[in-house]
């Protein structure tokens, strides 16, 4: 163990010398130099690696900002003038992963891309942070489960020469009962592994050793706080909440872009360890956030007139240590229970309605924490987008609504438009990188499933003349009146339709023109639609108008034109002449 400890690094021990050799070193051997968020290379700045120069806390680090590893990438990548492209996944051994350290690293990618897909995590990340902090544990001395053969501990975070952090598990992770010490492949301490930790092998248990364990919880950890880590921002951000290091930072940024380059898989128990071991000195800067120091020497601060200068109780092994103005400890990382991860569809099946009524189906979305359980508490906000003219119910195109115990939100009630066609709605949630899901929705025209006429009194007109009786016709939908529903009449010559007739009966346009087809004909409040006058042309004979509803529902009226039957008049009856003398009556 002293060994072990030995080859590592005290956060923040390293001075700006060495830290400038190490760099310097780097770019002598061409191997991939630390790109920070600005997209320059690793500078003395802490500003220029995204980091929080106003807390010099250990509070939120995943590791405690424990020791770590300061080795480089080899000399020779793949990027080097003459060497073979091949390298490093084939040719260098420090390029190796052990199986199963790198099976954990893939698997805690994937299972981040299911349930926090905008972190955009990648599984070289957490190998560059697993080469850093463990060796990829110790080469892979995992047994067939993933666990550590032996417990890989930090030293006793106690204020000497690192930061104080008292027990928290009662020795339970650590075997210290005094004091924290990070734990395992990832290099946890009790207090975040009891925010973090994981069950990754499904052996039922969260277990810091294991490394299927802790590489998802890292790869959890890392996304915190709605980052995105294929943004250079976000992944100094994550690195530097893991260990609060600006040469930490270096140190990762550089594995990860030679493991970017290529990797291979060798045996487990086959890796190499680092093997130069750094001489540390006090960080000439303690406390801006390059991680926890040999103990300072006390320095006076500035007096104002009339004080005194005071110790600067915040920072980590201080034993003394001094500050013009005390600043506030920086918070951590939300736990992952109360961090938004994602957004999902909760069971929202096909929205479609008639134009004019309401939606069956209302839109249900689920939010999960970083952990992929339900979480409570989340604004979501519906959005409606078309022209349909739907709105939720109370007329409103936007409704926020927080999610439930069971993490889930169900929008209000949809209200159809009067225009059929499509339109959506969204749901998001989350600031910083809001999560969005979209419905397409459908809004049908009002249908109709049975058309009649009104009455069955025939229709005759004479050539040429209009028809004196109007067409009246009641259309239903499942047995009930169909209001606003769209009907078109056409003349027809065949009863199907199928055949549309240029003689006989016919409508006139809005010009007095002949017309034998009308569109745009609508039913009203009680489903009822009396038809324009129909006028006769000179062609007597039988013919046929059809009248079809939106929804397929149709009707047959025949329509007469005959010229009226001529009747003869009627002769009058023969009277009597009045000059005609009366026969005589007989006695």
């Amino acid at each position: 163990m002293a060994a072990h400890i030995r080859r590592r690094l005290r956060k923040g021990a390293t001075t700006t010398a060495v830290a400038a050799a190490a760099v310097a070193a780097l770019a002598a051997s061409q191997a991939p130099a630390a790109t920070l968020a600005d997209g320059s290379a690793g500078s003395g700045d802490p500003k220029a690696a995204g980091e929080d120069t106003a807390s010099g806390e250990t509070d939120g680090a995943a590791t405690g900002n424990s020791p770590y590893y300061t080795d480089l990438p080899p000399l020779v990548t793949p990027d080097r003038p003459g060497s073979s492209s091949g390298l490093p996944a084939a040719g260098s051994a420090e390029a190796g992963i052990p199986a199963s350290v790198l099976a954990a690293y893939k698997q805690a990618e994937q299972t981040v891309a299911t349930t926090d897909p905008s972190c955009r995590l990648p599984w070289q990340l957490l190998a560059a942070i697993g080469k850093v902090e463990s060796g990829q544990a110790r080469g892979g001395r995992v047994d067939a489960n993933g666990t550590t053969t032996s417990p890989i501990l930090g030293p006793a975070l106690n204020g000497q020469g690192f930061a104080l952090i008292k027990d928290t598990d009662g020795g339970a992770y650590d075997g210290d009962s005094v004091h924290d010490r990070a734990v395992g492949p990832m290099q946890f301490i009790p207090s975040t592994w009891a925010s973090w930790g994981q069950d990754a092998n499904g052996d039922g248990r969260k277990d810091p050793n294991n490394i299927y364990d802790a590489a998802l919880a890292a790869g959890r950890y890392l996304c915190a706080n709605d980052r995105d880590l294929a943004l250079a921002a976000d992944l100094d951000k994550a690195v530097l909440s893991y260990n609060r290091s600006t040469e930490y930072l270096r140190t990762v940024r550089s594995w990860y872009s030679y493991y970017q380059r290529g990797t291979h898989e060798i045996p487990d128990g086959t890796g190499t360890l680092p093997s130069t071991p750094s001489t540390p000195t006090p960080s000439p800067r303690p406390g801006t956030g390059s991680g926890p120091s040999a103990t300072p020497s006390p320095k006076p601060s500035p007096s104002k007139p009339g004080g005194k200068p005071s110790p600067d109780p915040t920072k980590p092994g201080g034993g003394g240590s001094t500050s013009p103005t005390p600043k506030p400890p920086t918070p951590g990382p939300t736990p992952p229970s109360e961090t938004f991860g994602s957004l999902e569809n909760a069971g929202t099946g096909p929205l479609r309605a008639t134009a004019g009524q309401a939606f069956d189906e209302r839109v249900s979305v689920r939010a999960r924490n970083a952990l992929g359980a339900p979480l409570a508490k989340v604004p979501v906000t519906f959005t409606v987008t078309g022209d349909t003219g739907t709105l939720f119910a109370g007329g409103k195109k936007t409704v926020t609504v927080r999610t439930g115990a069971d993490g889930t939100a169900t929008a209000p009630e949809l209200q159809a438009g009067e225009k059929a066609g499509e339109f959506t709605v969204t749901a998001v949630a989350g600031t910083g990188r809001p999560r969005t899901l979209t419905y397409a929705a459908t809004v049908t025209a009002r249908q109709a499933d049975a058309i009649a006429r009104a009455d069955e009194k025939a229709l005759v007109a004479a050539p040429g003349e209009k028809f004196a009786d109007a067409v009246t016709v009641e259309a239903t939908y499942k047995d009930a009146a169909a209001a606003g529903v769209a009907v078109t009449a056409t003349m027809v010559k065949d009863r199907l339709g199928v055949i549309d007739n240029d003689k006989g009966p016919y409508f006139k346009d809005a010009d007095g023109k002949p017309v034998r087809t009308l569109t745009g004909l609508t039913t009203d409040d009680e489903g009822q639609l009396r038809l324009p006058e129909i006028f006769a042309d000179d062609n007597e004979g039988t013919y046929l108008l059809r009248l079809t509803t939106e929804g397929g529902a149709s009707v047959v009226i025949e329509l007469t034109v005959k010229a009226p039957e001529e009747t003869a008049p009627e002769e009058p009856a023969e009277t009597p002449d009045a000059t005609e003398t009366p026969a005589a009556t007989k006695p």
